[in-house]
């Protein structure tokens, strides 16, 4: 199930031309399974109207402290009470200035201010009132009373000034809600996950390299199910076409041995390994520094290969870490799955068929421990690592948690 699935969310909009992208925000929120419940401040109504807030979500859109849908005298408290958590998206400088003087003169200052639930603030406004040092002064008031707040991205505004001051994108700031809900209540909060993802590059030259077929799609969507759960993850990746999920650390890296001092760096102080990157078993021996050229009297090359460390079982000896390996085949695949979990010293391993899965969108999986076998029937990769991760959760709290 998702995480945002039945949460009760309050969205607050003010007024700012950036409002127009939290409209995706509320749409995307609500097909999660939330009920999001949108107040719109009166500066926030003159960018966009209610009517929009209403269409996209299916629920009435609150404007007013005084004509709220509840019966009785707390009505206009209850908003804050049953919240799950509450974004203000955009924060402007003055709704920033009033929650920070603890105003209550609006339904959203009246919610924030009788709420206990996390809120998550997206400030957006002209790059000088963001530098500004009475809102900079604010916001550090804000971030000592537990508000999370949202750094603004930098580039070109409606104005025609370029700055520090946007409203990131709502695929940012539904990751950053969904970090925020994890760290509340999730099963994995207080815990660093290191995920590896995509393929590994060993360049032949400046232009060729040795590669696989590796999409990075099951990392990725492991790496946002573990933010999902509360964790600090850490997203190791090669190359790939994908957009790194948001509110994880990003390290690209290209070939196996960058791969292997990053999975090394960011494991000295993590919980989980999940190492799901088809990592290259073979590097040239050597790359030259300019292109190999085809020459008219050759009918061919030869390519000395030499063997490239084994990531995961470099880190057996780490008793401390929990490690999850996967093992791509394309025969036998139990029997070189299980003899892997041996070899390499792993909690579990993860098996699937090399020419089924990999580079496609859905995945059959079966995990293998020390107690048995475990199939999970084919499905969209997002969806198998919802369940993955809801195994590995089990194991790791069964060893952690006898």
């Amino acid at each position: 199930m998702d995480l945002l699935s039945g949460k009760r969310l309050v969205l607050g909009v003010c007024g700012s031309i950036a409002a127009y992208k939290v409209a995706q925000l509320a749409r995307d929120l609500t097909l999660a399974g939330a009920l999001v419940d949108v107040v719109l401040t009166e500066a926030g109504a003159r960018f966009v109207g209610p009517a929009t807030f209403q269409a996209l979500t299916g629920r009435p859109v609150l404007t007013n402290l005084w004509a709220l849908p509840e019966d009785g005298v707390v009505g206009h408290i209850s908003l804050g009470d049953q919240a799950d958590a509450l974004i203000v998206a955009p924060a402007t400088a003055n709704t920033i200035a009033r929650i920070a003087a603890g105003m209550s003169d609006d339904l959203l200052t009246t919610t924030l201010l009788a709420t206990r639930a996390p809120v998550l603030l997206a400030p957006a406004m002209n790059p000088l009132m963001y530098a500004h040092p009475a809102t900079q002064s604010n916001l550090a008031t804000l971030r000592e009373r537990g508000y999370t707040i949202l750094e603004p991205g930098e580039g070109r505004m409606a104005e025609h000034v370029a700055g520090k001051g946007r409203l990131p994108e709502p695929f940012t700031l539904e990751g950053e809600l969904r970090a925020l809900l994890g760290r509340t209540s999730g099963p994995l909060r207080g815990r660093h996950v290191v995920v590896s993802a995509g393929g590994t590059r060993e360049p032949i030259d400046p232009v060729r390299y040795l590669g696989n077929r590796s999409s990075g799609q099951m990392g990725y969507a492991l790496a946002a199910q573990a933010r999902d759960c509360g964790a600090q993850v850490t997203l190791i990746s090669g190359p790939t076409a994908l957009t790194p999920p948001a509110a994880v650390a990003f390290v690209p890296v290209e070939t196996t041995l960058q791969m292997q001092a990053a999975v090394t760096q960011a494991c000295r102080q993590a919980d989980i390994l999940i190492m799901n990157a088809a990592v290259a078993d073979f590097r040239p021996a050597t790359a030259t520094e300019t292109k190999i050229k085809k020459q008219p009297d050759t009918q061919g090359m030869t390519l000395e290969l030499v063997t490239n460390p084994d990531i995961i079982a470099g880190l057996a000896t780490r008793r401390d870490l929990f490690k999850v390996g996967f093992a791509a085949e394309t025969n036998d695949l139990i029997a070189h799955a299980q003899c892997k979990l041996e070899r390499k010293g792993l909690d579990l391993i993860v098996a699937n068929d090399a020419v089924a899965s990999i580079g496609q969108p859905e995945i059959a999986l079966t995990l293998i421990d020390h107690t048995g076998t475990q199939p999970l029937e084919r499905r969209p990769k997002a969806e198998a690592a919802a369940m993955l991760m809801a195994a590995l959760i089990e194991r790791f709290q069964r060893r952690v948690l006898p």
